[in-house]
């Protein structure tokens, strides 16, 4: 049976059983195969490097000289990410004519020093600002889930996703303003996480909001997102310590904003885990908190993602409004309405939320809710203007809590075999990210039980 988390690939790559080049040429293949999504979910494929890459590797292994023992794991990186000699365009045709990159961003090169495989560059909502994953440039890449209808992935990071669910690599690097590593990770059935924002440099990437971005992975398990996750921080590279026990584990379950306007398959599934997770020892508290109510009312006036994507791309506007998806330009149009008054007092609100929240969750291992409250939408669904605009703030409503609350997050499939894909979603303490992960893996385990 092929390897399909990053601690399998290293412990076949080791024993000899596989080789880089041969998990390499296996994620090619599934990219170049017409019948799959591969044409969709890339936007540049480095087949030729990615060989080289791969090659290298094993030609370091079978030396000892490896760089990590995750050396010649193929992955794939977002279209929002330098990479030396490659153009950056944010999933846009408005960049068509952008100079390539003259350095790669760190949090790649961390990954390339280690070892990793780089097979290409993956789509993306245009310039990350939508949760739907539609892109009518380059097209929009299909859940796993139902393809014969045609699903939405999830956005931005949709490419990613779909690449890792697909095993076109194991392991596919996001963004993430409002949930896009994450609202992608759950319409795949992957692990998607959102580190405590700045952690991981932003440098050579992107911009949509320079309060909300952060940079995470897209995954098949926790420990895979880990990995990922402390290297592309210039951390240790993380490994696994003691299992953390789910009984005493204090969770809450957030009320209120986060629980409304759910699809009936979504209910099913994160209430059957809640019970597992009590049945395994867990308290499991029901919580409201009303700093959760006035997130909505401080973002009124437009938001950080719509005044600061406005302040970057005003100049662009002005050479290429055409090449924009204009669903996507008039979002970014709309924080060119907001005075310097409402941008000072979003600031402030957010300090009090962040506060108040705090105060009220400080005795909990994580805080929890879906992290979507619809299964994949129809791709059909958003043809329509009104339920375009609908179905993108629902299905980015729950996720957004955490950039604005600036915390980690991490959501994990909890939805049985066969059925819809249905993400669970946990957040943990501003700078809790190692904590997160720990708690994050027993419930993991919990579920998978």
């Amino acid at each position: 049976m092929p390897p399909i988390t990053l601690a399998e690939a290293a412990a076949d790559l080791a024993a000899g059983r596989t080789t880089a080049a041969a998990l390499t040429e296996a994620a090619l293949d599934r990219i170049a195969d017409p019948a799959g999504e591969g044409g969709r979910a890339f936007l540049v494929v480095h087949a030729d490097a990615a060989r080289a890459s791969a090659q290298a590797m094993d030609a370091l292994r079978r030396a000892g000289r490896t760089p990590s023992p995750w050396a010649g794991i193929p992955i794939s990186i977002k279209d929002l990410y330098d990479e030396a000699g490659q153009q950056t365009r944010g999933g846009s045709r408005a960049l068509a004519d952008v100079a390539p990159a003259t350095a790669t961003a760190p949090s790649v090169a961390r990954l390339q020093r280690a070892g990793f495989v780089v097979l290409g560059r993956t789509n993306m909502v245009e310039f990350a600002f939508s949760g739907l994953g539609h892109n009518p440039h380059f097209g929009t890449p299909r859940s796993p889930w139902d393809r014969a209808t045609g699903r939405l992935p999830g956005g931005s990071s949709s490419g990613a996703a779909v690449a890792t669910a697909d095993g076109m690599g194991f392991a596919g690097l996001g963004s993430d303003t409002g949930g896009s590593c994450r609202i992608p990770a759950a319409l795949c059935g992957l692990v998607g996480w959102k580190p405590t924002a700045k952690r991981v440099p932003l440098t050579g990437t992107l911009p949509l909001s320079f309060s909300l971005d952060s940079l995470g992975p897209i995954a098949r398990s926790v420990a895979c997102c880990a990995v990922i996750d402390s290297l592309m921080a210039g951390e240790e590279a993380w490994s696994p310590g003691l299992p953390l026990p789910v009984a005493g584990l204090r969770l809450g379950v957030l009320q209120g904003y986060v629980t409304e306007n759910w699809d009936a398959g979504v209910t099913t599934a994160f209430e059957a885990a809640l019970e597992k997770l009590s049945a395994a020892g867990a308290r499991v508290e029901r919580l409201v908190v009303p700093e959760l109510a006035e997130i909505p009312k401080a973002n009124a006036t437009g938001g950080f993602a719509s005044s600061e994507a406005y302040a970057w791309h005003r100049g662009l506007i002005e050479r290429q409004r055409d090449a924009y998806d204009q669903r996507i330009l008039a979002r970014i149009l709309r924080g060119g309405q907001m005075s310097a008054a409402d941008y000072i007092q979003l600031g402030q609100d957010r300090a009090r939320i962040i506060a108040g929240f705090a105060a009220r969750t400080a005795g909990f291992d994580a805080v929890v809710s879906s992290t979507c409250p619809l299964v994949p939408p129809a791709i059909s669904e958003i043809e329509d203007e009104a339920e375009y605009g609908r179905i993108n703030l629902l299905l980015l409503r729950n996720t957004s809590v955490g950039n604005f609350l600036d915390r980690c997050a991490i959501s994990l499939p909890c939805h049985r075999a066969g059925e819809a894909p249905v993400g669970f979603q946990l957040m943990g303490e501003h700078g809790g990210d190692a904590r997160l992960f720990a708690v994050a893996q027993a419930v993991e385990a919990a579920l998978a039980a």
